[in-house]
């Protein structure tokens, strides 16, 4: 039965307001320990015999001298020096006079973080801010210790927070070239890029062995086999710091860091920071591989993970860390937190938290405004016996370690080391060939009809798609900013796409290389190249439900087809951060080449695609898989060794130039309909999930679309910001000079009947920290001339604001029978088959609130908290 919009609106401002009076807010950031071991074919940890890890022996052997010495530097520090060193705070939140005030030890940039929060920030500005913290940690004004301050960030593939550095392929792609010693040269031109900024400590290598290619992280990853990932890990630290007892820590390195210890990459379902699957043995000899070669080179950092692992946090795992990392195997560096992660310890806050420094911690990162908060408490925490003066003693021994090891104490201000300022080596020349060569041996091909690869430097050719000429989308996550997203090909200057490095080669030889943005032409062509595949994303953001390519979207699909339809032949590139089903694009395509996400060198690209000027191979196609490759969207995990192993690609597969190709164009294109029948709809979980995108309308009808950390129209500022995890939520700001509203929003309309039929809920999370000034809406709506609105007003200023995080229920019933708002009766059955917006906050007035977790349920209709089952 209808009901009146009048009396319905009535009826659910009512209920948001009573509904919301009843809810507590939600103080919980993380899921209570279970103390239980999270398994899936193996026993609980508790009931194995005990585990016996291997005895390592660094290459970087204990010195006498240096010992010595911090002996004597150890006897001279009060509590508070020795506290301020073990406090790693974000240059967003830190000052030179913090560092002196507070003898902070360390300091890093997270990604997207830059001085004066400039995207554009100089390679001065860089060294400004390093100079600053240095000079002040050197203070030893009033009786201070004076210990130079370190600098980490995350230069996972390269420099990637500078505007002109090379960003070498991910991780997954160096694993498909199989070429450790390629690994040590990355190492190399990493930290001298570093270097020029003044930073002196990488957070790398990843070196996680991913089990489950759900995870977000795969990319990151070199292998799903212990054993690469094993030999690589080693080589990469050399290149890094130094082979040890030769160039240890000379001009042109900086420290590495193993991370993140351990099981990163094997969590339940591909979740991150979520709990590691299998026993102790399987944590030893599947997650330990990089660490055991990582710590015999002579690693100096190792950082823990987020995961959990036999119902305890890596960040608070004393058997992990202290037992097995700095016991069994004799690690003597220093064991550094990620983003906050001692939070997700029990018992713990993100200000206070002596658990994590008794099992093993040794610096907190602690990236937010309330760094201070933490140190003073961990002082307390010593003081009350909650510490030991001997686990502070031996946490600050570490770090002094690796200070004395690296040289600091002598090394002056950053600005004036050897490779300080020199901006020439930014992309340079030598480090460009590297990531080339990175490139050209990770391709991996996956069909190859008719020996149509690798082409002619004569022919007409065709290219399209959108990753042929969008080098922020080949770089992926990491690049400039955390996310990778938001970024043009500017930002990249010494960088080539897809496409630069097509058009070069094939004019070098006589041909002719087309850029068609939509795939139209005039002249038919020889062959298509057709470059698309994943949108950049980062860790926790680009976590999926299932391996199905852009979940049922058809669009690269379809521009595929068209050159098939009209007898071109037709090459894909497909970028990607891991193995995906892609059976219908395998299908429609001649040749099938995966590119995974190479970086700045889409050049590298080229090279091994088309033959040399005289007709002969120009480079081999020799990548290997490394990810074994599923047949269907829900075969995971699958890993080489599996039971039943059975695979579309094998790991290890990859076709050459020599081979024959037998695949066909049959391959089973069933599994479409995973996502689609799913009990539950993402549209918002830590990011838009595609194809949802959010957008911002201002009063002057400014649309703008987000794709990176921050965006403002005239009226409607959105940011991302940490609720549970980093970035997991967005802030939404309405200044009050005229309309606005923020919205999820797709460019297809979608046909919400079903979930309708299914008793369906729009779920979400919702913080209002400064209520609103006039009416506000929750509005669901499909386009410009049909939406229904619930007035939000009145629940927002009575039951929300200041409640902290609640979360909201609206049965979807209630929704589809208000066109008449707009001036159109739209027929509930017609406005359901045309969902654009099924989120949106709208209001003319001031309001600051946050939403996070957006999501459709069945089956929640009747409990909703605003439901229309019996009007």
């Amino acid at each position: 039965m209808a009901i009146t919009t009048l009396r319905r609106l009535a009826l659910a401002s009512a209920i948001v307001a009573s509904l919301a009076a009843c809810q507590k807010p939600n103080t919980e950031s993380v899921a209570p320990e279970t103390g239980n071991a999270v398994t899936e074919s193996s026993p609980s940890a508790s009931s194995q015999a005990p585990v016996v890890w291997p005895d390592i022996q660094s290459e970087v052997k204990q010195d006498a001298t240096i010992e010595a010495r911090i002996d004597q530097i150890i006897e001279t520090l009060t509590l508070e020096e020795k506290v301020g060193q073990m406090i790693q705070p974000e240059i967003r939140h830190l000052t030179p006079d913090d560092v002196r005030k507070y003898h902070v030890g360390s300091v890093l940039n997270g990604g997207g973080s830059f001085p004066s929060g400039d995207k554009y920030a100089s390679v001065e500005d860089w060294l400004a801010l390093a100079d600053g913290f240095y000079l002040a940690s050197i203070d030893k004004s009033n009786g201070r210790a004076g210990i130079p301050i370190m600098w980490g960030t995350d230069a996972v593939h390269g420099v990637g927070n500078v505007v002109g550095a090379t960003l070498f392929p991910h991780n997954i792609a160096l694993g498909a070239a199989n070429n450790p010693e390629l690994l040590k040269q990355i190492g190399w031109a990493t930290a001298r890029e570093l270097l020029v900024t003044g930073i002196d400590w990488d957070f790398s290598p990843t070196v996680a062995v991913a089990r489950n290619e759900r995870w977000g992280r795969t990319y990151e990853s070199w292998s799903e086999a212990p054993e690469i990932v094993g030999a690589y890990a080693g080589e990469m630290v050399r290149g890094l710091q130094g082979e040890a007892g030769e160039d240890f820590m000379g001009e042109g390195r900086v420290l590495a860091t193993a991370k993140h210890f351990i099981g990163d990459g094997g969590t339940k379902d591909g979740i991150d920071r979520g709990d590691t699957v299998g026993d102790e043995l399987h944590l030893r000899d599947v997650h330990g591989a990089g660490y055991f070669t990582a710590l015999e080179a002579g690693v100096q950092a190792v950082m823990a993970s987020f995961t959990r692992w036999d119902g305890k946090r890596m960040h608070g795992h004393d058997y992990l860390l202290n037992d097995v990392l700095k016991g069994q195997m004799n690690f003597d560096g220093l064991v550094v937190g990620d983003w906050a992660g001692h939070s997700f310890v029990q018992g713990c806050t993100a200000t206070n938290c002596p658990q994590s420094v008794n099992a093993g911690l040794d610096v907190f990162m602690a990236p937010d405004a309330d760094w201070k908060e933490l140190y003073q408490n961990t002082v307390q925490n010593v003081k009350d016996g909650d510490i030991t003066m001997a686990r502070i003693d031996d946490a600050v021994r570490r770090i002094l370690r690796v200070k004395l090891r690296a040289g600091l104490f002598e090394a002056g201000k950053p600005s004036s080391r050897p490779l300080a300022g020199k901006a020439e080596l930014l992309g340079a020349p030598e480090h460009r060939a590297i990531a080339r060569k990175a490139v050209q041996q990770s391709l991996v091909m996956l069909k190859n009809s008719d020996g149509l690869l690798p082409l002619s430097r004569e022919a007409k050719v065709l290219v399209t798609g959108d990753g042929a000429d969008n080098i922020g989308k080949q770089a992926g996550g990491w690049s400039i900013s955390w996310q990778g997203t938001g970024n043009k090909n500017s930002d990249f200057p010494s960088g080539t796409s897809v496409f630069d490095g097509i058009e070069s080669v094939v004019n070098a030889g006589g041909g002719e290389a087309i850029l068609s943005e939509d795939g139209s032409f005039e002249t038919k062509p020889d062959v298509a190249i057709v470059v698309f595949g994943e949108d950049p994303y980062a860790e926790m953001q680009g976590d999926v439900s299932n391996l199905a390519y852009k979940r049922g979207k058809t669009d690269d699909l379809e521009l595929l087809q068209s050159f098939k339809d009209a007898n071109i032949p037709v090459v894909a590139l497909f970028i990607t951060g891991r193995p995906l089903w892609v059976n219908r694009e395998l299908n429609a395509s001649d040749a099938f080449v995966v590119i995974w996400q190479p970086g700045t060198e889409g050049v590298g690209v080229s090279d091994v695609l088309f033959r040399n000027n005289d007709g002969d191979i120009n480079v081999p196609m020799s990548g290997k898989l490394s990810f074994s490759w599923p047949k269907t969207p829900d075969q995971v995990p699958l890993n080489v060794g599996d039971e039943n192993y059975d695979p579309l690609f094998p790991y290890g597969f990859g076709l050459t130039y020599a081979d024959t190709d037998t695949l066909g164009d049959d391959l089973s294109e069933e599994g479409l309909t995973v996502s689609a029948t799913s009990d539950v709809l993402p549209l918002f979980d830590r990011r838009p999930i595609e194809p949802w995108g959010i957008e911002a309308v201002g009063a002057e009808n400014d649309r703008l679309v987000m794709e990176g950390k921050t965006m403002s129209t005239s009226t409607v500022t959105v940011t991302a910001v940490d609720r549970n995890e980093q970035e997991d939520a967005r802030q939404v700001v309405f200044n009050g000079q005229g309309p606005g509203h923020v919205a999820l929003f797709v460019d297809e309309r979608q046909d919400w009947t079903g979930y309708v039929e299914d008793q369906a809920a729009l779920i979400f999370d919702i913080k209002v920290d400064s209520a609103p000034t006039q009416t506000t809406y929750l509005r669901f709506g499909c386009g410009s001339y049909c939406a229904s609105d619930l007035d939000m007003t009145e629940g927002m200023k009575e039951y929300l604001v200041g409640n902290g995080w609640q979360t909201l229920s609206v049965d979807l019933k209630c929704f589809p029978t208000s066109g008449e708002n707009f001036g159109v009766q739209q027929p509930p059955e017609e406005f359901l088959t045309q969902v654009l917006r099924p989120f949106t906050i709208y209001t003319e007035g001031e309001l600051d609130m946050s939403f996070a977790n957006v999501r459709i349920e069945k089956n929640k209709a009747a409990s909703a908290l605003i439901n229309c089952q019996n009007p």
